[in-house]
């Protein structure tokens, strides 16, 4: 999702830090990498590649790639089929309504897929008595647009807005799960009235509140004095899926839905801030629910920014905010067993000037037993990242009692540290990063990749070793390696992959493998996934701003390749791409379409594009779609 607008609540964001940009260039110097006029070189960590001629090189991905443009439709290269798999408003249960755009309802929304879909989680499901392949998607739904959403709103917005529209608005927040079934000739179709079909919402859905912070005074409310249940979750960008098959949704721009202001003085005045809770929101909540509004529930805000767990075999469980995994704009929350046996979980705090975090578990997973698996997330220690130019990433724990988080600073608890996760991270001098977003580890060789999505706002005297440009517009990738494939490590070792931006622009300071072509090259990557047969792929939010839209790049990350991006697909135009899942078999790469047809002026009644009905009676409507090969074979190959 592209960050809020333009704010950024970190104080340390305003002064010089981390001035190391002639420690940067030095570094950078002893590459051999080309792009934007900089010599840059393959990363030397651990032997991971080296550059070669461009005429010995040999892909790992075999297709044929797609153009650059800018158009209504989406695109796939040659061999390839998108099936439309679901849409904002289709039907998921047996008595759903049919979906009417002009008349919509809080009812209604409740029984249809939701809106702006965003993560993708995957989970197998045993075949059915036929013999073909089920499976369980976990779907974010991460944000609503009214102007985008409801006739005759964007003519005069907020004003238009009512109690139902704000209702409806929650309903259409949150996730859908859905089974899925595979036909013979391998499309998938949801499974209408699924035993294990359900919406999670931002107003029905109760979540118990676990782990450090839980029924700690400051997350009580006059609906929950005992702080142990919040109402709904909202805003859940990308997420997880977890060893044991839970689903893991992250809390991210929490801040933009609260109103009011709290008095001078106030116990959460500087918390809030810190946070950009500032009582000046994007939504309207607070004008009919008094929980939404910050001066009749100053605590409510800190019930949102977790990571929540839920159940999607056991549609009747109550999901559950993990408080031990800190409250930040959580991007992601994707976890990897160390070998050790403990949990290892990997969030960006995407906001400018944010920073990186892993969760480390006090237990270890156990094959087989989901109950005590369950339970993993609720006591551990979490760390933040703090980059060295010598290529070291520190881990530093943010535990009650270390170093300056004490009662001297403000922190009474574990709980407080946890609520104020960021001002915590601040004191530990944790690196302030260009928006960092997806983080997905690989088990299999140790690698942990990090979407930065860009920051238009570090100046000169703002650059670090991981963030070494100014006016960063078009983000970068860096590469993390876990010593030995431990996960669990305090101390790791670092690298870029590429520095996005058109490598044939010197100003753009882009740094790439020589052999991208003029279509490989993207900015602002966002989610990522990592295929069956280790391979990365990149989907972008914000690329529109290279002249091309949005879409998903394949990655080369080793050998004489590495740093090539292949453009695969590309979106219709005004939308962000997210979630890309494969499948188990790597035949099906499911992929979100968020918010077609958003373009700047675009309403409701006037989109860029009513992708994907192209029907002048229905307006533009998030999609997951599910692309295979035409011979069925294995996504990229």
């Amino acid at each position: 999702m592209n960050e809020d607008d333009g704010r950024f609540s970190n104080p340390r964001a305003i002064s010089s830090i981390d001035t190391i940009s002639a420690l940067v260039d030095r570094r950078l110097s002893r590459r051999a990498f080309v792009g934007g006029g900089v010599a840059v070189s393959a990363l030397a960590l651990g032997g991971c590649g080296k550059t070669a001629p461009a005429k010995t090189a040999q892909p790992s991905f075999n297709f044929t790639e797609i153009a650059r443009g800018i158009d209504e439709t989406h695109h796939l290269p040659d061999g390839y089929v998108a099936d439309i798999l679901l849409r904002w408003g289709d039907p998921l249960f047996a008595d759903s309504p049919t979906f009417d755009p002009d008349n919509q309802n809080s009812t209604d929304q409740h029984k249809q897929f939701g809106q702006s879909n965003d993560f993708i989680g995957f989970i197998a499901l045993p075949p059915d008595e036929d013999g073909a392949a089920r499976a369980i998607l976990c779907i974010n739904h991460e944000y609503t647009k009214a102007t985008m959403m409801f006739p005759g709103v964007a003519e005069n917005y907020p004003e238009r807005m009512t109690k139902a529209h704000c209702e409806t608005e929650m309903a259409a927040h949150g996730a859908s799960i859905v089974e899925i079934r595979q036909d013979v000739d391998g499309a998938w179709a949801p499974v209408i009235g699924s035993q294990y079909t359900r919406r999670i919402t931002a107003g029905t859905t109760p979540m118990t509140l676990t782990g450090p912070a839980a029924g700690h005074a400051r997350l009580q409310t006059n609906a929950d004095p005992q702080g142990l249940t919040a109402a709904g979750t909202m805003y859940n960008c990308a997420g997880g899926i977890t060893a044991w098959n839970t689903y893991l949704m992250a809390e991210e721009n929490f801040h933009g839905y609260f109103s009011g202001a709290l008095a001078d003085g106030h116990r959460e005045s500087e918390n809030h801030k810190r946070y950009g809770v500032t009582g000046s929101p994007w939504y309207v909540w607070g004008n009919f629910l008094d929980r939404f509004n910050l001066e009749k529930e100053p605590n409510e805000a800190n019930r949102f920014g977790w990571i929540v767990e839920v159940d999607p075999l056991d549609p009747a469980s109550t999901p559950r905010k993990r408080t031990a995994l800190g409250r930040i704009k959580h991007e992601g929350a994707e976890s990897v067993i160390a070998p050790s046996g403990h949990v290892v979980l990997y969030s960006g705090d995407d906001e400018r000037f944010e920073y990186l975090y892993k969760f480390v578990s006090t237990n270890t997973f156990v094959e087989g037993d989901r109950a005590a698996n369950m339970a993993l997330l609720d006591d551990g220690v979490l760390h933040v990242a703090r980059f060295s130019e010598d290529g070291i990433v520190d881990w530093l724990p943010l535990t009650f009692g270390h170093g300056p988080l004490t009662a001297e600073n403000g922190f009474q608890s574990q709980a407080d540290v946890m609520i104020e996760t960021r001002r915590a991270a601040d004191l530990l001098g944790a690196t302030p990063m260009d928006r960092p977003e997806d983080v997905e580890p690989d088990p299999r060789t140790g690698r942990v990749w990090v979407m930065l999505t860009n920051n238009n706002r570090r100046t000169e005297e703002q650059v670090n070793a991981a963030n070494p440009r100014a006016n960063n517009e078009f983000g970068h990738i860096i590469e993390i390696i876990e010593p030995d494939g431990d996960f669990t490590a305090r101390q790791s070792r670092w690298d870029f992959l590429v520095k996005c931006g058109d490598p044939k622009d010197p100003s753009a300071g882009a740094m790439w493998n020589a052999q991208t072509s003029e279509n490989g090259w993207f900015g602002s990557p966002d989610n990522c996934a990592i295929d069956p047969s280790g391979r990365l792929w990149v989907a972008t939010d914000g690329n529109e701003d290279t002249g091309a839209n949005n879409g998903l790049w394949a990655m080369e990350t080793t050998g004489e390749m590495r740093g090539t991006g292949r453009a695969f697909f590309r979106g219709p135009v005004g939308a962000e791409i997210t979630g890309p899942r494969f499948s188990d078999d790597g035949r099906t790469l499911f992929i979100g379409v968020q918010h077609p047809g958003d373009s700047d002026g675009a309403t409701y009644e006037n989109p860029s594009t009513r992708w994907p009905d192209f029907d002048s009676n229905m307006t533009a409507r998030s999609a997951v779609l599910a692309i295979r090969k035409k011979d069925g074979g294995v996504i990229g190959s």
